[in-house]
């Protein structure tokens, strides 16, 4: 009687799933972009150039998020900064940012 909600509660937990493994090559893309820019100094254009693809456009909106230019200038940016995406979301980090912004104010 019931099996319709079974099947959208599975439905629904394999799609986030995939968002999840998605976001997982987005994240991957951007580490190799860092290595780029440490090594030839080049993986700002590299996002960009990636992200703009067709495939950057459907692996961003396979993960969940919209591939417009601003997508792609905050990609750049964060490339630029140089940080590798474990550390920027390590929780140590975000302290050390907290605590620095807390400094600046």
């Amino acid at each position: 009687m019931f099996d319709y909600v079974d099947d959208s509660a599975f439905n629904y937990e394999q799609g986030q799933r995939a968002r999840k493994l998605f976001a997982a090559v987005v994240l991957a893309a951007l580490d190799d972009a860092i290595a780029d820019d440490k090594k030839y100094g080049n993986g700002p254009d590299q996002i960009a150039r990636w992200a703009r693809s067709r495939d950057g456009r459907e692996v961003l909106s396979c993960a969940g998020i919209d591939p417009n230019e601003r997508v792609v200038q905050g990609l750049m940016k964060f490339v630029a900064s140089g940080v590798r995406t474990s550390v920027a979301l390590s929780r140590e980090e975000s302290e050390r940012r907290n605590a620095a912004e807390a400094q600046a104010a």
